[in-house]
């Protein structure tokens, strides 16, 4: 059975099939239950495998991964990976009504008020006030004419929604405001802030004012952790995390 608890690496490297070098290499953390954790770090320092690593899309080639005490291979992956919210850069809405698509599966009675509840958490009320019928509202006009296709910002608003809803155990979020602008932003971050208080969080960013409120900050180089501490920590520090959050605010100071 599956028990809530910290997730745990242990030494654990994995090299993608046909790469010429592992992508994560003898990586060790616990990330403690109720905790938020942000990963940060350049492309292809490991930021997104570490994610799938941890849902066990991927095994580790070697070292183990432990999910409340236990190696996740022994868990019923099912039951493991429900324990989990995910919202993946490559996310997709699909052609079915809004409501449905912060599902994934068929309306049944009395979730209507959850799914506006979480749909107003991820900043898509405003737009949902302008669909012609609401959250029962078909996305896309793939299957009807009358259908809406959104932005890019509305979509990721969306994906962000069933995470939300779905309120895991373990919520990871892959660069969830990378199609947001800044006020949307800040919006999103205070509702994952207040919404998923007591829950495990994971965020992946480039947008270093996304992770400030992380209680540990992993910097990522190689596929090991360069850095980690919080962003007080790693300001005072003045190394790589430093340095990229300072060069993020020159841009708005410029």
């Amino acid at each position: 059975p599956v028990r809530r608890g910290n997730l745990e690496f242990r030494n654990v490297t994995f090299t993608y099939p046909g790469a010429a070098k592992p992508t994560i290499q003898n990586l060790s953390f616990t990330l403690a239950d109720g905790e938020k954790l942000a990963l940060v770090g350049q492309n292809g320092a490991g930021k997104t495998t570490i994610a799938k690593l941890a849902l066990r899309l991927y095994d580790p080639d070697d070292g183990e991964i432990l999910y409340g005490g236990v190696n996740i291979k022994d868990l019923r992956l099912a039951d493991y990976r429900a324990a989990f919210a995910v919202v993946f850069q490559d996310f997709r809405n699909f052609a079915v009504s809004v409501a449905e698509n912060v599902l994934l599966h068929p309306e049944a009675p009395g979730e209507r008020e959850t799914v506006l509840d979480a749909l107003d958490k991820s900043g898509f009320s405003e737009k949902l006030k302008r669909l012609p019928d609401g959250a029962d509202t078909r996305l896309t006009r793939e299957f009807d004419e009358q259908g809406v296709n959104l932005s890019g910002g509305e979509a990721q608003k969306i994906a962000i929604a069933r995470a939300f809803f779905r309120r895991a155990a373990v919520t990871v979020m892959d660069e969830p405001s990378a199609a947001l602008d800044p006020v949307a932003e800040y919006e999103l971050n205070t509702h994952i802030r207040e919404t998923l208080e007591g829950d495990t969080v994971i965020f992946i960013s480039h947008r270093l004012s996304t992770t400030r409120d992380a209680d540990e900050i992993f910097v990522l180089d190689g596929g090991s952790v360069a850095e980690h501490g919080s962003h007080d920590a790693l300001m005072r520090r003045g190394g790589i995390y430093a340095s990229l959050f300072n060069l993020q605010a020159e841009k708005y100071r410029t």
